[in-house]
């Protein structure tokens, strides 16, 4: 059984406006999954179906065998969000959040007590848990809810942009307790990010949204690896296109390199990066020519035409 179904999932909102545009992608158990997007990609909607907070216009979708629309109690009692925005009552003490945040999802007392001991540890909280929760920074307000959506012991956690707003250094340590969770085995986590360092570090395979469709999926390796792993950049005077037209024509730059704005960007393949740059010197081209590592960022350019910290 998938951890996560969705078979032609879309969502319409009144006016008009779609979303989310049928789209079909499955989960199994333990895996970590990232969908990845810029800000209204429809990212946020994806996750607002599969946890039953908004109603889809078309597909299906189920969570370990539930689905969400015909079933959404069942749906929800094996699974655990965390939103963009904070849900934890700022101010009651961060133990208080937990515990009622067990008492929701029908934990046994004795057993919530020793869960919430266990989580407030592995989150780093044990200074902080007693103290209201108005009085956190936004790096520990986001790991008390992480540690509240634990509680329950999920089969599938879904986290949406979980270290948006935070400095780079706490969302480094945020990561470090998410890949430890992770790592732990058997749950189920569905990632929502634009930050393309996270995917690579956390997910096991990426789903690259794009105006309400799935554009890419596959691992992370596999996604970097149809781009190889180095390339070239040029930044050319006049019209890319025309440049990559003659790039093309030379056996240069083959069906994978692509032209936004002024940079024209030539994946390598099996050449290094001194033969390509050899082959352009020939060619009599002139200009800012740098090589470098690809990355997520080059597949996603590739293949929307916008790099995803623009978009975002």
């Amino acid at each position: 059984m998938h951890a996560i179904e969705a078979i032609g999932l879309s969502k319409t909102y009144s006016g008009g406006v779609e979303a989310v545009k049928g789209i079909d992608f499955e989960v199994g158990p333990g895996e970590v999954f990232g969908l990845l997007g810029p800000n209204g990609a429809g990212k946020s909607t994806t996750v607002g179906m599969l946890t039953t907070t908004i109603r889809p216009t078309g597909g299906s979708a189920r969570l370990a065998g539930f689905d969400v629309s015909a079933r959404p109690l069942d749906a929800r009692r094996v699974s655990s969000v965390v939103y963009q925005e904070p849900v934890v009552d700022r101010a009651l003490p961060g133990r208080r959040n937990l515990e009622l945040h067990a008492r929701l999802w029908g934990v046994d007392a004795a057993v919530a007590a020793s869960r919430i001991d266990e989580t407030v540890e592995t989150f780093g909280l044990a200074g902080l848990v007693s103290r209201p929760v108005a009085t956190y920074s936004g790096g520990e307000r986001r790991r008390l809810e992480i540690a509240r959506a634990l509680v329950s012991r999920p089969q599938v956690l879904f986290l949406d942009e979980p270290t948006v707003g935070l400095d780079p250094r706490v969302r480094h340590e945020l990561l470090d307790v998410i890949a430890e969770v992770s790592a732990e085995g058997g749950m189920t986590i569905l990632l929502t990010t634009h930050y393309l360092d996270e995917a690579e570090k956390l997910c096991d395979r990426v789903a690259i949204m794009h105006d309400g469709r799935i554009v890419a999926l596959d691992t992370p390796e596999a996604l970097l690896l149809a781009l190889g792993r180095e390339l070239v950049e040029l930044r050319v005077d006049g019209e890319p296109s025309s440049a990559l037209d003659a790039l093309r024509s030379h056996r240069i730059a083959g069906d994978e390199a692509f032209a936004v704005g002024s940079t024209v960007t030539v994946p390598l393949r099996d050449r290094s990066a001194a033969e390509a740059l050899a082959q352009l010197d020939e060619l009599g081209v002139r200009g800012a020519i740098s090589t470098r590592r690809t990355t997520l960022d080059d597949v996603y350019l590739r293949l929307t035409g916008g790099r995803l910290a623009e978009a975002a």
